[in-house]
C-alpha cells in the first residue's frame, strides 16, 4: 500500500497531517467520487491505511481498498470502454444505468466504485460518537436524539441480509432518514442525497471480525463515524 514519493512515503506524509489535525484530502470534496468521465481511476484514501486501527486494521484496508474497490474500478473501464457510457461521470454513470437489465453489470461496478469512495470518507481516525452542530440539530429533528438514530442505523445494518449497505440520508422532504441497500445499490441512483454508509459486505469486516457483524457495526459508529463529512453533505 505504500507509494513512494521522493525520499519519503504517501503513509508517512498522511500520518503526519493526521498529527497535525489536517487532512491530505477534504472530506468535503466530491472530486474524489464523481469522477467527471473514463477511465475512472482509484481516488487515494483520506488517511493511512492503519489510521483506523483497531477499529479496522490496515489488513483489511489493504484487501478492501487495494483489491475490492479497485476492481470495481478496472471492471468499470472495461465495460465502458468505447461506449457512449465512457461520457458520463460516475454519478451519472450511476443514475443511468440503475434498473437497466441490459447494463446491470456496469451499473454493479459503478455503483460500488461510488460507494466505497463514499465509505472511506464516511469514515475518520478518532470519530464516531454523537455529533454537534447543524448535523446534530438535524438528527434531533428527524429522530427524536441521537440515541434513537444509532440505534436505527444499527438494526438497519446488521438486519441487511447478505452484502449491502447502512445508509444515513436526507431524503426528499429534507428529513433525515436510515435506510439500507443490497448489494451495489445505493440511494443516490433514485436521487436522495447520502450523508453516510457502513459497508456491510463481508470483505469490509470479516479479517478482523469474522461473523461478528454486530461488533464491527457498533465500533464503525461509536468510533470511525465522520460526522464533519456528513454535515458537509447537507443540502
Amino acid at each position: 500500500m505504500q507509494q513512494s514519493i521522493g525520499n519519503t512515503t504517501r503513509r508517512h506524509l498522511l500520518k503526519g497531517a493526521v498529527a497535525a489535525g489536517i487532512w491530505a484530502f477534504p472530506f468535503g470534496s466530491r472530486a474524489a467520487f464523481a469522477q467527471a468521465h473514463a477511465p475512472f481511476v482509484l481516488p487515494p484514501l483520506p488517511y493511512p491505511d492503519d489510521a483506523l486501527a483497531p477499529v479496522i486494521s490496515s489488513n483489511t484496508i489493504g484487501f478492501h481498498y487495494g483489491k475490492h474497490h479497485k476492481a470495481y474500478i478496472d471492471n468499470l473501464n472495461k465495460l465502458v470502454d468505447g461506449t457512449e457510457l465512457a461520457d458520463l461521470s460516475l454519478e451519472e454513470l450511476v443514475k443511468k444505468t440503475a434498473g437497466d437489465v441490459s447494463r446491470v453489470g456496469v451499473f454493479n461496478n459503478a455503483a460500488q466504485a461510488w460507494n466505497h469512495s463514499f465509505y472511506w470518507r464516511s469514515m475518520r481516525p478518532n470519530g464516531g460518537g454523537p455529533p454537534s452542530g447543524g448535523v446534530a440539530k438535524r438528527i434531533n429533528d428527524s429522530f427524536g436524539d441521537y440515541a434513537k438514530l444509532h440505534q436505527e442505523f444499527i438494526t438497519a445494518a446488521i438486519s441487511q441480509f447478505g452484502s449491502g449497505w447502512a445508509w444515513l440520508v436526507q431524503d426528499k422532504d429534507n428529513s433525515l432518514k436510515v435506510v439500507k441497500t443490497s448489494n451495489a445499490d445505493t440511494p443516490m441512483a433514485k436521487g436522495i442525497k447520502c450523508l453516510l454508509t457502513c459497508d456491510v459486505w463481508e470483505h469490509a469486516y470479516y479479517l478482523d471480525y469474522q461473523n461478528r457483524r454486530p461488533d464491527y457495526v457498533q465500533a464503525w459508529l461509536d468510533k470511525l463515524a465522520n460526522w464533519e463529512f456528513a454535515e458537509q453533505q447537507l443540502g
